[in-house]
C-alpha cells in the first residue's frame, strides 16, 4: 500500500531531508586526496547525533546479507555501485569517484539522499558519467506530478541514460519513504513490467535514485554481503533525492 502524507507530515519530512542535505554538503567539502571513507563516516555520525536524529542505515537488517549494516553512510568508490562500507583503510585518491549515501530519522520521519563526487581531477568520460546520472535524476524529478504514472519516472531515467551510452543498474531500485525508510512503491530505473504502475497522487513521497554504470549493467555483491560492484569493473555513479508529489509539481525535500 502506498502511504500518502498530509501537509504536516511533509513538513516533518522536509526537516529530515534538509538535515541530510546539510550532511552531504559538509561531506562534499571534505572530499580530497588522502581522506578516508571512515573520516566521512565519523563526521556524518557526529552531525546526526548533534541534530538529535537517528541514522537510518546503521543497524538496518538485510535478509539478503543476513546481518545488520554497521555504518551511518554508504561510501561506494569507483566500481562500487551501492552499500560500500566506510573504512580507515580506504583513502581517496585523485581520479577516484565516491558515492555518499545517507539517511536520517528525525521526529519519526525519514530523509534519504545520495551524491557522487569526483576526487581531484577525473577524466572526461567520468565527468560525463556523473553529469548524465545527475541529469537523469533531474529529468525524473520533473515527472513527479499528479496524474503521471510511476513508469513515467522509470522510463525517463532509462531512456536518458541509454541515449548517452551508459547503462542502468537493475538489481537495486528507489522506493517510497515516510515513517519507514523503505515503503511502497519500488521505483526501478527502467520499466519493469512485473511492477505495478500506479498513478501519482498528491502526498506520495518517492526516493528516486538512478544508479548508472559506465560499462554494462551487470553487478555482483562482494564477500562482505553488502558492497555491490560492477561486474566489468567500470565506474558507477549514484544520485538520489526524496520528492513529494504536490499540486504545484515536484517538491524536492532533500535540498533547499
Amino acid at each position: 500500500m502506498i502511504i500518502r502524507k498530509n501537509a504536516a507530515e511533509l513538513e516533518k519530512m522536509r526537516r529530515s531531508g534538509l538535515l541530510v542535505w546539510e550532511i552531504l554538503r559538509h561531506l562534499s567539502s571534505m572530499i580530497g586526496e588522502g581522506v578516508t571513507t571512515l573520516d566521512l563516516e565519523v563526521a556524518a555520525d557526529k552531525m546526526i547525533r548533534d541534530a538529535g536524529a537517528r541514522p537510518a542505515f546503521k543497524g538496518y537488517y538485510s535478509a539478503a546479507a543476513g546481518t545488520r549494516y554497521g555504518f551511518v553512510l554508504c561510501t561506494s568508490v569507483n566500481d562500487e555501485i551501492v552499500h560500500g562500507m566506510p573504512s580507515s583503510k580506504r583513502a581517496l585518491r585523485s581520479g577516484d569517484v565516491v558515492s555518499i549515501d545517507t539517511g536520517v530519522q528525525l521526529n519519526g520521519y525519514f530523509g534519504d539522499s545520495a551524491v557522487t563526487l569526483p576526487v581531484g581531477e577525473v577524466d572526461a568520460e567520468v565527468r560525463r558519467l556523473l553529469q548524465v546520472t545527475e541529469e537523469s535524476l533531474e529529468r525524473a524529478i520533473d515527472k513527479v506530478r499528479p496524474g503521471n504514472r510511476l513508469f513515467d519516472i522509470c522510463s525517463t531515467v532509462e531512456r536518458y541514460v541509454v541515449e548517452n551510452g551508459f547503462s542502468v543498474v537493475r538489481e537495486f531500485v528507489g522506493h517510497g519513504i515516510g515513517t519507514q525508510l523503505h515503503e511502497e512503491p519500488q521505483i526501478p530505473n527502467y520499466i519493469d513490467r512485473r511492477n505495478e504502475n500506479p498513478r501519482l497522487k498528491e502526498g506520495m513521497v518517492l526516493a528516486i535514485e538512478p544508479m548508472v554504470n559506465a560499462g554494462k549493467a551487470d553487478s555482483r555483491v562482494l564477500a562482505d554481503k553488502w558492497t555491490a560492484v560492477t561486474r566489468d569493473g567500470s565506474r558507477s555513479a549514484h544520485f538520489e533525492h526524496c520528492v513529494a508529489v504536490t499540486a504545484n509539481g515536484p517538491w524536492v525535500l532533500t535540498r533547499p
